[in-house]
């Protein structure tokens, strides 16, 4: 079996955890500097205000292709949901009066009217 002194993993993996702490206490001590918080608020700030013009950007490329905007497809589809939630609606109160249609005459369902109409005679024309 090799020796751990001379053993390259070994090696390495003792190189990579002394990397890593000397770059976490350098991260440290400059995150803790005011300057640094300075440049993230920019970058941040600067970070946002091109979102919003590449936002507007292309809002108005769509318009011009004569395409819907985000805003536009989102409106619709809660638009569609709303209307699917209606024939859901509209769906379960046929079925009720299909069921109700279909129950028996002891009282469950509608009562039908009485049937008055009688077929004519041989002798009667229609």
């Amino acid at each position: 079996m090799a020796d751990k002194g001379n053993d390259p993993a070994v090696i390495w993996q003792t190189m990579i955890g002394e990397m890593e702490k000397g770059f976490n206490s350098f991260a440290n001590q400059a995150m803790t500097s005011p300057e640094f918080s300075k440049v993230m608020n920019q970058v941040g700030g600067a970070t946002a205000g091109a979102q919003k013009q590449l936002g507007e950007l292309m809002e108005k490329y769509l318009l011009a292709m004569n395409l819907p905007s985000r805003a536009q497809m989102v409106g619709m589809a809660e638009r569609i949901q709303a209307i699917e939630g209606q024939l859901n609606e509209i769906k379960a109160l046929l079925q009720q009066v299909h069921h109700n249609s279909l129950a028996p005459d002891s009282g469950y369902g509608t009562p039908r009217p009485p049937r008055t109409k009688r077929p004519p005679s041989e002798g009667e024309q229609k």
